[in-house]
């Protein structure tokens, strides 16, 4: 063994820490918007539509760019990427934080997705050439998966404790000092060799941009219209037709015609998305895994914390705490099963196992009533889901990562399909709960009361259920697709290698 093994072993570790780092940072900051926007709300004077586009704002940039960001970063390599991303993104955040206008705010926020947008495909792409050994490589992706898994569940925390003690700027700052810290971690520890980048697919960029663009203000759009119908003055029957309004289909029709030109344009030499990944079983069984989990997971763990809020009465601290059990599973899962797991055994028995449990996480869920007992009825759930997670994030990001032979823009394209997969959730689901708790509220003539909390509790259990039946489809497709085994690694110009024994 050479004697600068260990060395480059060790720093190779440090810059798995760097680039978890990151991706904490960006996770927490991703849902900490939503969380901190109704406090700045009131501080800012600006009214809860203006809420909804803060939202927007952050998503329709970030996730509009990640394809750009992949090819960005293949561009500039993948150092330079982190030192622009995680710059831009430091600025933007103290920008955030002490706004002092509706204007100044919304144009942070956006700043602050554009620049997640440059950083996100390029953290998954250096971890993916970070490990060669598939022992090593298990474990590396699942400290990822278990950011990416529990993200929501860190964030409410995090964000939490940070409301109760501090304020929403804070909520902001704390991104910028998780990105000054990273900044320094990147400049010590990360390093990159270079690399020979594929030509530019311009216009497979500006189609893949363009409809994720329309598709995601579509959503948007319609998720708009069920926030304002849990407004309790506000509800109407007319508030249910925003999927049928042209700003919703319209956008979204055109979106979709985009993405379908971008994939079928099989005569550019250098193309973005070359129809061979569809033919790939391990890549589409684990992109299906993590759409279908994202779908299922985002909007109901939002709903569940406004539950928890409601109907125990607790701070945003005590919401925070009451998620833990759902954080220390998934990280249990995720590092002790996963990374212990997936070399030998692959992704088949793993991801469908996790989707069965995340499945019954959900169907305990719904025993949820207006008189909460949160370790009767939200305790076991939180378990189940969280374990059922660990065991779908990590395995179907490194199984998907080590199907793709570029892995730049291999990451910018799982991570969009991830991304897309909770923006369709939290649209559909959201709309699901709208609808279903106004006509209960409807059937039993009152909009007052009592029967106003027994509608609301009926449209979360409807949203538990469908729920439960994405992961059972998950659960079914991901087994058909997936192939036993482990997965080969396809990547071959890694920036950094850990293998051997040790």
């Amino acid at each position: 063994m050479s004697s600068d093994q260990p060395t480059s072993r060790r720093r190779g570790w440090w810059t798995l820490a760097v680039l978890i780092l990151i991706q904490a940072t960006l996770a927490l900051n991703a849902a900490v918007i939503v969380f901190a926007s109704p406090s700045a709300s009131y501080d800012l004077h600006f009214s809860s539509s203006g809420v909804q586009w803060l939202v927007t704002t952050f998503a329709l940039g970030f996730g509009s760019l990640l394809v750009l960001g992949g090819e960005l970063s293949d561009r500039w390599g993948r150092r330079t990427t982190l030192y622009v991303g995680l710059g831009g993104f430091l600025v933007a955040s103290m920008l955030a934080g002490s706004a002092t206008g509706y204007t100044w705010l919304v144009s942070a926020v956006a700043l602050q997705g554009v620049f997640s947008a440059l950083l996100t495909p390029t953290i998954l792409a250096m971890l993916s050439a970070l490990f060669v050994d598939q022992n090593y490589r298990a474990k590396g992706f699942a400290a990822y998966g278990t950011i990416a898994g529990a993200g929501i569940a860190l964030a409410l925390f995090v964000g939490g404790l940070l409301l109760y003690w501090t304020s929403w700027r804070w909520c902001f700052y704390q991104s910028a000092v998780l990105a000054a810290l990273a900044l320094t971690g990147v400049a010590n520890f990360v390093k990159d060799r270079d690399q020979t980048a594929r030509p530019l697919d311009s216009r497979g960029v500006a189609l893949v941009t363009g409809g994720l663009l329309l598709v995601i203000y579509a959503l948007a759009h319609a998720v708009a219209s069920s926030i304002a119908l849990f407004q309790v003055l506000g509800w109407s029957i007319s508030t249910t037709s925003r999927w049928r309004n042209v700003f919703t289909w319209g956008p979204l029709v055109a979106g979709a015609g985009l993405l379908a030109l971008a994939v079928r344009r099989p005569r550019s030499r250098h193309f973005l998305l070359p129809a061979r990944l569809l033919k790939s079983r391990p890549l589409v069984g684990s992109v299906v895994a993590l759409v279908l989990a994202s779908a299922a997971t985002v909007q109901v763990l939002l709903m569940l914390a406004d539950y928890l809020r409601e109907n125990l009465g607790g701070s945003p601290a005590q919401v925070g705490v009451d998620f833990l059990p759902l954080l220390l599973t998934t990280l249990l899962t995720s590092y002790f099963a996963s990374a212990r797991l997936l070399a030998s055994t692959g992704p088949r028995p793993l991801i469908p196992t996790g989707m069965i449990l995340s499945a019954m996480g959900m169907v305990l869920f719904t025993r949820l009533t207006i008189f909460p007992d949160y370790w009767g009825h939200v305790f076991p759930g939180l378990i189940l889901l969280g374990l059922g997670l660990g065991l779908i994030f990590a395995p179907a990001f490194a199984s998907a990562m080590s199907s793709l032979e570029h892995s730049v823009l291999g990451a910018a394209l799982v991570t969009t399909a991830t991304w897309l997969g909770g923006a369709v959730g939290v649209a559909i689901l959201s709309t699901v709960a709208a609808r279903v708790s106004l006509r209960s509220v409807v059937a039993a003539r009152s909009s007052e009361g009592v029967d106003q909390e027994i509608g609301t509790v009926h449209g979360l259990s409807v949203v538990f259920w469908w729920s439960a039946c994405a992961f059972i489809i998950g659960a079914v497709l991901t087994f058909f697709l997936l192939r036993p085994g482990p997965t080969t690694s396809v990547n071959a110009a890694p920036a950094i290698q850990i293998s051997g024994q040790g």
